[in-house]
């Protein structure tokens, strides 16, 4: 087990080490000026789809809506509760800058890989499938075959089994201590939950997405709004001194304007997931007009996640008094806990909680799928999917019940650096193939067309599936 560790221990130091962070700026920097600035002249367009439920006139198919709440679902998460308090705990206000600057980078990244991931999809049944294992081998070859299924793999045992462990450890480690109910019985409501959801397929997956994410999203919204409304006078103040952190002109720990950098690109990227290749195969289940608009729409879930929700939390922390620049180390959940129940009293504590199981059940649902998606790739079976299902109940299940087994699980976080290695050489390999279908969109804009069409005959040299891209007539 030790030796598994250090092995595990040296991917992580290669990949999420000192590496992978600045490759995922700098790219996420290239593909925003090279894109001419996508995130921000598609801006406005990426609220659209939230107005407009069904994108298509086919019932059995996922709408972009329901793509984008699912995405969301997956990459709101802990990040956004623990995460951004630990940012500023180890990094001071300031690391909450570069989280925001990270984010709409990251949006430009975000756009690229989920726009490949609709582009080379396959249609399977009534259901599309697509994402970096797919996109790899049809982007650049059967001679990838082998980088794909590293994917793939990677992407099963990091976050269908390690990360749906923690968050059943998550969810019923918060309902003990608040509410004093026991590890196993929000277990066991966890694992019957999951495999009703799980059980019912891609369509019952994104209809639950599209209940779940916008009661979490909005209730949390609505008691961080009132605690900024409670302190309005004080927002100016915060900013300043967010901002004065992040360029050093205030120390507020040690390290300075150093550390503040490290804790919020680090933190943003974990939390928004962006070049992670994890979000393109959601993207890829929705039926849409041109692989662009999904690209745009995705785009929206990264500034959702960080953007407006991690600032929520953020703008909590700092505008009350339980946070100390530099005093000891406080546990993230219990650091936005308490401060909650500064601004609100202690009714709060037991909101936050639910917010928790919101938060980590749409996880779970939206880590799943990534995990059927992968094995979809590499096997058929139908039998080999439903073990997928019943092994993650059972973990999710263990990983409630008995919070030292998700020790077992240490290789997630190496192996999503892997996920995201792969993803972005995939990445970089594809991108002129990205600039020729954003300029197929720019133009028919510019033609005057509300709602671009793909059309596949113009990409003839592509492996494209016509059955999930039909050529215009």
């Amino acid at each position: 087990m030790e030796f598994l560790k250090s092995f595990f221990g040296i991917i992580g130091d290669l990949t999420w080490g000192w590496s992978l962070v600045p490759f995922l700026v700098i790219l996420g920097l290239f593909f925003t000026i090279v894109t001419g600035f996508v995130q921000f002249r598609f801006f406005g367009r990426m609220f659209r789809v939230l107005l407009n439920k069904n994108q298509t006139a086919d019932k059995s198919a996922i709408s972009g809506r329901e793509a984008l709440l699912l995405s969301v679902g997956g990459r709101v998460g802990g990040g956004n509760i623990a995460g951004v308090a630990v940012a500023i705990t180890l990094g001071g206000p300031g690391a909450v800058f570069w989280m925001w600057a990270i984010a709409l980078v990251g949006m430009a990244t975000s756009l690229v890989e989920c726009s490949l991931a609709q582009l080379y999809k396959r249609k399977e049944g009534e259901t599309y499938r697509g994402g970096p294992a797919r996109t790899i081998i049809h982007g650049l070859g059967e001679d990838y075959r082998w980088l794909a299924s590293l994917y793939a793999v990677c992407l099963i045992a990091s976050f269908a089994l390690g990360f749906n462990a923690f968050q059943g450890n998550t969810v019923a480690g918060a309902a003990q201590d608040s509410l004093g109910v026991d590890r196993i019985w929000t277990g066991a409501l966890l694992a019957i939950g999951t495999g009703f959801i799980v059980f019912g397929g891609i369509r019952r997956i994104a209809k639950a997405a599209d209940v779940i994410v916008p009661i979490m999203a909005v209730g949390y919204l609505a008691m961080a709004l009132l605690v900024i409304l409670m302190n309005i006078t004080h927002i100016p103040a915060v900013i300043m001194t967010i901002v004065a952190n992040a360029f050093g002109l205030e120390e507020a720990v040690g390290g300075g304007m150093g550390a503040a950098l490290a804790q919020g690109l680090r933190r943003g990227l974990f939390s928004n997931e962006a070049g992670l290749g994890s979000a393109p195969n959601v993207a890829a289940t929705a039926k849409v007009s041109h692989p662009i608009s999904q690209g745009i729409t995705q785009s929206l879930s990264v500034f959702i996640d960080t953007i407006v929700i991690c600032s929520c939390t953020a703008f909590v922390i700092l505008l009350g008094d339980v946070y100390v620049p530099g005093a000891a180390e406080i546990d993230g959940v219990v650091l936005t806990q308490q401060s909650l129940v500064s601004h609100l009293g202690e009714w709060s504590q037991y909101f936050l909680t639910i917010a928790i199981l919101l938060f980590a059940v749409s996880s779970i649902i939206y880590n799943y799928y990534l995990g059927e998606n992968a094995l979809t790739f590499m096997s058929g079976s139908k039998v080999a999917v439903f073990v997928l299902r019943v092994v993650v109940i059972g973990i999710v299940f263990i990983g409630a019940v008995a919070p030292g087994a998700t020790s077992v699980f240490f290789f997630s976080d190496p192996l999503m650096g892997v996920l995201a290695v792969v993803n972005l050489l995939a990445l970089l390999m594809l991108f002129p193939t990205l600039i020729r279908i954003l300029k197929d969109y720019q133009q028919q804009l510019k033609a005057g067309a509300e709602h671009p069409v793909f059309d596949p005959k113009k990409f003839s040299d592509l492996d494209i599936d016509l059955k999930a891209w039909k050529p215009k007539q």
